[in-house]
């Protein structure tokens, strides 16, 4: 066995056993364990940890633990960065359905579906490059997620405004382009091709609608459409803000 100092900073300290939170202490870990492994140990998945300094050095979560590390871990609001925009989008888990359909309303592509298992999550993440979006530690600290996120809010539009601080969306936002049910492009669509499935008061005062070609859902900027525009708004607002 090796033993190390931790000192775990900013909110992954709230990931720490009460007695362990906001100070530095003494650890034991297996001669061979690495950073990766010594940090999850304590409850925090690898995807947290934006910066690791070991003895006042930057260092990677693959290097091993050696006797006498003082070792500091730092979030990614407290690392002076932000990940930047997936370009393979995002999976979320089956707790954020309704984060899910927020980052769909800004543009980005999510897999969502409640009935996925862990397994299926993985697969998926690994297979199509995606960050895993999760209030699973357990899941967020497989090997095989290499990128993810956990989310620390429990309302969806705080949850939507730390996502989208974390990795800058921002920047790549493209509102109301695709689908909120099946996560696809939309495309314009003439009025006179959908009159006959528009509702009276609609059809008198909009002209400008959009369809997903695979459930063939239409959509029109409706007042439901200008409160989200308002929730958006706010929340690339204050992401900007914080820059």
């Amino acid at each position: 066995m090796t033993t190390a100092s931790f000192h775990f900073h900013g909110r992954l300290a709230g990931l720490l056993p009460r007695e362990l939170r906001h100070a530095t202490f003494a650890r034991r870990c297996a001669r061979a364990a690495t950073l990766k492994n010594a940090i999850e140990a304590m409850g925090v998945p690898h995807t947290e940890a934006a910066r690791v300094l070991v003895n006042g050095a930057d260092a990677t979560l693959a290097r091993i633990v050696r006797d006498a590390d003082e070792i500091e871990v730092f979030p990614w609001d407290d690392a002076a960065r932000a990940q930047t925009a997936p370009e393979c989008g995002f999976i979320a888990d089956a707790h954020l359905g309704g984060l899910a359909r927020f980052l769909r309303m800004l543009g980005y592509d999510t897999r969502y579906d409640n009935g996925m298992d862990d397994a299926e999550i993985r697969r998926l993440a690994r297979e199509e490059q995606r960050v895993v979006l999760s209030r699973d530690r357990e899941l967020l600290k497989c090997r095989d997620i290499l990128r993810g996120g956990y989310v620390y809010a429990l309302r969806p539009e705080d949850q939507l405004a730390e996502v989208a601080a974390r990795f800058d969306l921002a920047a790549h936002a493209r509102p109301f382009t695709l689908c909120l049910y099946c996560n696809v492009l939309l495309a314009p669509v003439a009025k006179a091709a959908v009159l006959d499935r528009l509702p009276p008061q609609v059809a008198e005062i909009q002209n400008e609608f959009t369809r997903c070609g695979a459930c063939d859902r239409v959509y029109w900027p409706g007042s439901h459409y200008e409160r989200m525009q308002g929730v958006l708004a706010r929340v690339l607002r204050a992401t900007n803000e914080r820059k």
